[in-house]
C-alpha cells in the first residue's frame, strides 16, 4: 500500500531544499531590493563563480580583495589548474585608467571585464554561454530585468562589472592624511619621499598624479627574448619601439600587492628597488631598456630604506593590517 502521508512529506522536503538551496547553484527566486543598482549587482558577479567553466573560479579568486585585489602568485591559477601568462594585477584605483591590462589591450573597464571570463587559461567560459547562465538564473534575470530593465547581454555584464570597479577607489592613507595636513608621515618616511621625487631616483617620472602613474609603458628591462621573452605592448601595436614594454602600474597599497611586476618574479619592494637600482646587474642583456635605466641610480642602503618606508605610507587603511601580517611573517621567514 502507498504511504501518502510519508510521499506528502518527501516531496514537501524535496521542495523546500530546492526554495533554500536553488537548481544548480541558482535561487529560484529574487526579490528585488531598494538599494540594488548596477555596482551592488557587479560585486555579485565580481563574486560568482558560475562565470567560470566548472564553476570553480570567480574573479574575486585570482583579484583577492585581503590584498588589495592582487593575486599573491607570481601566475595565478585558472581554468583546470592552468596558469595565467601574467601576474594578476590589483583592480583598485581604476576609475580614471585609459587602458587596460599590463599591455594595454582594453580601452575601457566594460571591455576590460569581459576579457578574463572567456580566456581560456582564466575562467574560460565563452560570453555567450555566460549570458545563458545568467539569463536561466532567477536571482540574475530578475536583478538584471530590474536594474537594466532588459534581459542580461554582454554589454549589460560588462556595464554591471564596471560600475562595481569604479567603487574600489583607495584615498584614505597615511600619505593622505599627510597631504590633507591631517597627520605627519615620518622622518623615514619624508627622506623616501624626497628620494622619490628626486632626479636621483626617477621615480616621480613616471608615478605621479592622484594614483601615482603616468599611464604609459616603459620598458624597464625586464625582456631579453630569452628566459624574459614577454614582448609587451609589441603584441598589441607591433611596433619595435614597443617591444618589452608594460604598463606603469599605479603605487597606491604597493605593499599589500606582492609579488610585483608583469611576471611576478620579484617577492618584496626592497628586491624592486634593488632592481631599479641597477637594473644591468640583474638583466644584463635587456633589449630596449628606457634610456633613463640604463645607467646605475647609485641610491645608498639608507636612501633604499626610507625609499621602501615611503611608499609603504600609500597603503590604505583597510589594507594596513595585512601590510603589518605581511611585514611579520617575512621577518619569521628571514630569522628561521
Amino acid at each position: 500500500m502507498i504511504n501518502f502521508t510519508s510521499m506528502r512529506l518527501t516531496i514537501f522536503s524535496i521542495l523546500l531544499v530546492v526554495a533554500c538551496f536553488g537548481i544548480a547553484g541558482f535561487s529560484t527566486f529574487y526579490s528585488p531590493r531598494e538599494n540594488d543598482n548596477p555596482a551592488t549587482l557587479g560585486e555579485k558577479l565580481f563574486n560568482e563563480k558560475i562565470l567560470s567553466l566548472d564553476s570553480s573560479l570567480s574573479c574575486a579568486s585570482c583579484h583577492k580583495p585581503a590584498f588589495a585585489f592582487a593575486d599573491t602568485m607570481a601566475f595565478s591559477i585558472g581554468i583546470g589548474g592552468k596558469l595565467t601568462k601574467r601576474n594578476t594585477p590589483s583592480v583598485l584605483n581604476m576609475k580614471n585608467r585609459p587602458y587596460y591590462f599590463w599591455d594595454g589591450r582594453s580601452a575601457s573597464l566594460k571591455e576590460q571585464a569581459l576579457m578574463p571570463i572567456s580566456h581560456p587559461d582564466e575562467m574560460g567560459l565563452p560570453i555567450q554561454d555566460a549570458i545563458i547562465r545568467l539569463n536561466n538564473s532567477p536571482l540574475y534575470s530578475a536583478l538584471f530585468k530590474k536594474i537594466y530593465n532588459q534581459t542580461v547581454t554582454a554589454q549589460n555584464i560588462g556595464a554591471a562589472f564596471a560600475a562595481y570597479e569604479n567603487t574600489l577607489e583607495t584615498i584614505d592613507s597615511k600619505f593622505d592624511d599627510w597631504g590633507n595636513n591631517i597627520k605627519k608621515i615620518s622622518a623615514s618616511e619624508e627622506r623616501g619621499r624626497q628620494v622619490f621625487i628626486s632626479e636621483k631616483a626617477k621615480c616621480f617620472d613616471c608615478h605621479f598624479r592622484e594614483d601615482f602613474t603616468n599611464d604609459d609603458f616603459k620598458n624597464i628591462g625586464l625582456f631579453n627574448a630569452k628566459d624574459l621573452n614577454d614582448s609587451g605592448r609589441f603584441l598589441i601595436t607591433k611596433q619595435k619601439k614597443d617591444l618589452g614594454k608594460f604598463k606603469t602600474p599605479g603605487l597606491r597599497n604597493i605593499a599589500v600587492t606582492a609579488p610585483y611586476m608583469h611576471n611576478g618574479m620579484f617577492a618584496t619592494l626592497e628586491e624592486v628597488v634593488d632592481y631599479y637600482n641597477n637594473p644591468k646587474k640583474i638583466v644584463p642583456d635587456a633589449i630596449n631598456i628606457d634610456p633613463s635605466l640604463q645607467q646605475p641610480l647609485g641610491l645608498t642602503e639608507k636612501e633604499k630604506k626610507d625609499l621602501i618606508a615611503f611608499l609603504k605610507t600609500l597603503t590604505d587603511k583597510k589594507f594596513a593590517k595585512r601590510e603589518a601580517s605581511m611585514r611579520n611573517q617575512l621577518t619569521s621567514i628571514i630569522h628561521k
